[in-house]
């Protein structure tokens, strides 16, 4: 958060009111895209378009799983597909546009078609955070209060708190782009990253950006603190109940069930803690755009595997499908 800080404190709202004066206003920009020499493209190009296929195949073969096999209708699971869900939309809405400026030299993108980028990446982030403060809940009500368990996460608490993640996540991004619009873009149409977020959109806009970083700091910051203050709090109580556990079965099975999750979780929070954390500068453009790949085209890719592959459930109803079909 120390990095947001910085930005909204070291902007000069005189320097703004200068660039407007007798300034053209854009109406499309450029994205510089990666980092990389020109005979890397194409390559850069493979390997992102053989990621993408593979986070769409595994994710949408995840939710199928979920949607065809009964005993997978619980609410772990409906999170589970829900979440593959949302990183089959996050991965769609950042690398296509990332593959063709790969292999374009003008990587333009209009003013619109940003805008629209932008709301559909902050949705799915957001959404996100919540999908896994709720499954970290579930994970600690199921190994907290077994008994309690049917009572407390019923099918109609697992559609309320799905509804309320895409909700949370749909006004979230509505204030962010409400307080985009406002913005006025001038002089440079140069975005130094490779798909429109709302820290290098700012950093380019001739209209004074303070109350964007205000409300990036309250609303983000504190959709962040109380995801990760949920995960940790719930987890501290399930590693509490496994130590306790008397049964090395029941502890191998618990164990198994929260690390795939933890492991999610841990790759997803922390390259936004290090984007958000380091001290404002120019110079940061590379090392953010690195950050973002984890958690823009890395993680949905690896989702699918990390819940899968320990999952007897997922892995036996992986079988049960591949046999019918076969």
């Amino acid at each position: 958060m120390f990095h947001i800080l910085c930005c909204f404190f070291l902007q000069k709202t005189s320097s703004w009111e200068m660039a407007m004066k007798n300034a053209t206003l854009l109406t499309e920009f450029v994205l510089t895209g990666l980092p990389c020499q020109p005979e890397w493209q194409v390559l850069l190009f493979l390997v992102f378009l053989a990621i993408y296929l593979i986070t769409i195949v595994g994710n949408l073969g995840l939710i199928t799983l979920v949607r065809n096999d009964s005993h997978l209708h619980i609410p772990m699971y409906y999170f589970l597909g829900n979440l593959a869900f949302v990183d089959a939309w996050l991965s769609s809405t950042v690398t296509p546009k990332l593959l063709v400026n790969l292999l374009h030299i003008g990587k333009l993108i209009t003013y619109s078609q940003c805008m629209i980028q932008f709301f559909s990446f902050a949705i799915s982030v957001t959404a996100e955070c919540f999908l896994l403060a709720a499954m970290a809940y579930d994970r600690y009500v199921a190994i907290c209060k077994p008994l309690l368990y049917p009572v407390i996460m019923t099918n109609r608490r697992c559609i309320q708190l799905l509804v309320l993640s895409f909700v949370g996540g749909f006004l979230h991004a509505l204030i962010h782009e409400t307080f985009l619009f406002r913005l006025k873009f001038c002089n440079s149409n140069i975005i130094h990253h490779f798909y429109c977020d709302i820290i290098p959109l700012t950093k380019i806009s001739c209209t004074d950006p303070s109350i964007n970083y205000l409300m990036l700091f309250i609303f983000s910051g504190s959709i962040q603190v109380f995801s990760i203050v949920t995960i940790l709090v719930s987890y501290t109580f399930v590693l509490f109940t496994i130590l306790q556990k008397k049964s090395e079965s029941g502890t191998s099975k618990a164990l198994s069930t929260c690390g795939a999750h933890l492991f999610s979780v841990t790759l997803y929070y922390v390259p936004l803690l290090f984007m958000y954390v380091h001290p404002a500068s120019s110079e940061q453009n590379d090392q953010e755009m690195i950050f973002s790949m984890f958690y823009t085209v890395i993680i949905p890719v690896l989702n699918p595997f990390i819940y899968s592959l320990r999952n007897k459930q997922v892995t036996g109803s992986l079988r049960k499908m591949l046999k019918r079909n076969a």
